[in-house]
């Protein structure tokens, strides 16, 4: 069974294609127009083993909210149209990082209801021409679109770098073990409900 999917979204702002493959290798080709975004979405698929292409035009001689949130949409969408009917996944996944000084936890469950418990103090405003309050954005637009409850919260640190970093690698992971399947229960859905 293939869990790919390929996203085409273009409006005023952004002309974005995504395409995400969930049982890949961690391979990644990104051209957003942000070169931070860039490196933090090849750790995020490095770090997921998640093999994940995303080419952005984008309004960026504006700024980089645009195209922050929208790939951010279409990270989401392209997450909730793999899954499909989310039967066998894990659903949940967990994990404690530490990048250096920084201790980041990212707790995810495919719930089928979308909210993001967003915990991250970053100090700097922005990391070169990339303010870092879009990262909340950026999950806020996935989870939206994933349908997922996540949990992003910093333990300790100080480095901006380190606690951006640290939070996409341990998303990464995070995500990787929640839609992992389990053989066991490779035809059910894991809710009681019967769905999610």
């Amino acid at each position: 069974m293939s869990r790919t999917a390929t996203i085409n979204r273009k409006t005023a702002e952004t002309d974005i294609e995504l395409k995400l493959d969930l049982d890949g290798r961690g391979k990644s080709i990104i051209d957003t127009g942000s070169g931070f975004l860039d490196h933090m979405l090849t750790l995020f698929a490095k770090h997921g083993r998640f093999d994940l292409e995303v080419s952005c035009v984008g309004d960026v001689d504006v700024d980089y909210h645009h195209t922050t949130e929208d790939i951010g949409i279409c990270l989401g969408l392209a997450f909730k149209e793999a899954l499909g009917d989310k039967k066998g996944i894990e659903r949940y996944g967990s994990t404690i990082l530490p990048m250096d000084e920084s201790l980041i936890l990212t707790a995810l469950d495919f719930s089928g209801r979308p909210y993001l418990g967003y915990g991250l103090k970053i100090p700097q405003k922005s990391v070169g021409t990339f303010d870092t309050e879009l990262v909340e954005e950026f999950w806020l637009a996935v989870v939206r679109n994933a349908e997922c409850t996540l949990h992003i919260k910093q333990l300790d640190g100080k480095n901006t770098h380190h606690i951006i970093e640290g939070a996409f690698k341990s998303a990464g992971r995070t995500f990787k073990q929640a839609v992992r399947i389990d053989e066991n229960f490779k035809d059910e859905v894991p809710s009681t409900k019967g769905v999610l």
